[in-house]
């Protein structure tokens, strides 16, 4: 279970005790944004906001709302492409940003005849392979240790809308280990897609024709409410009821 656990500022140096404990001893530990390893065993913070630990993937980060995305390994984002070079694909992550990097065969069973064609501006849900301070991020579409997308790929259709960095982590926290409930109970109502980027991006796809934009509009502009005006559970619930009204 993921908790936030006390607030720290850029320097701090977390303590063992506030590192998670896995049930699985051969699990390594994950840190993730705001947090660095100096060997042999010191861990600093590079930023300022909660501490939070999830002992189910024995990780840790900081969790803050920030302006500006700033790429890390392993995290979910949504990428446009931009434009095609002969072996990747130029991505981007955040206006005026650097470009991301996307092997054309970094799919799922991908091979020189049967890689993805993607065109500008077309979408992809990857996961960030590597970066570094001075390098551009380097992502994927697949788990390294299976060869298996798991949901990532192009996204067909849909629409994306931007939300807060600390909203986008809150989503894939979910339920009540986000505080957000907005996802859960519209999917009780009616059926859409989604997919969470930890760079601030939602993309919403409701179906195809007329209901199914009503559907994609009411879901992207939910969470974009609650986002804005910092809605706890209680009234995320009047937007559901708001949103459901109109469809």
């Amino acid at each position: 279970m993921a908790t936030a656990q006390t607030i720290v500022l850029p320097g701090d140096k977390i303590s063992l005790s506030a590192l998670p404990t896995s049930p699985n001893p051969n699990k390594p530990l994950t840190l993730g944004p705001g947090l660095r390893h100096i060997p042999p065993s010191t861990i600093t913070t590079t930023i300022a906001g909660a501490l939070v630990v999830d002992t189910r993937k024995n990780a840790t980060w900081v969790e803050y709302n920030s302006g500006r995305y700033t790429p890390s390994p392993s995290d979910l984002v949504i990428a446009t492409v931009h434009s095609s070079l002969t072996e990747a694909y130029n991505c981007t992550l955040t206006p005026h940003t650097p470009y991301a990097t996307l092997p054309q065969l970094a799919f799922e069973s991908a091979t020189r005849k049967t890689r993805p064609i993607l065109a500008p501006n077309s979408l992809v849900y990857a996961r960030i392979l590597s970066c570094t301070p001075y390098t551009a991020p380097e992502l994927t579409c697949v788990d390294p240790s299976t060869g298996k997308a798991g949901g990532l790929g192009p996204l067909k259709g849909g629409m994306v809308f931007e939300i807060s960095l600390g909203m986008a982590r809150r989503l894939m926290l979910g339920g009540a280990k986000g505080s957000v409930v907005l996802l859960e109970a519209l999917a009780e109502k009616v059926a859409f897609e989604v997919a969470v980027g930890r760079n601030g991006v939602l993309w919403v796809h409701g179906g195809e024709g007329a209901q199914g934009i009503k559907i994609t509009l009411a879901v992207g502009r939910a969470v974009q409410e609650a986002d804005e005006k910092c809605l706890g559970v209680k009234d995320q619930r009047k937007v559901v009821e708001k949103a459901l009204k109109g469809l």
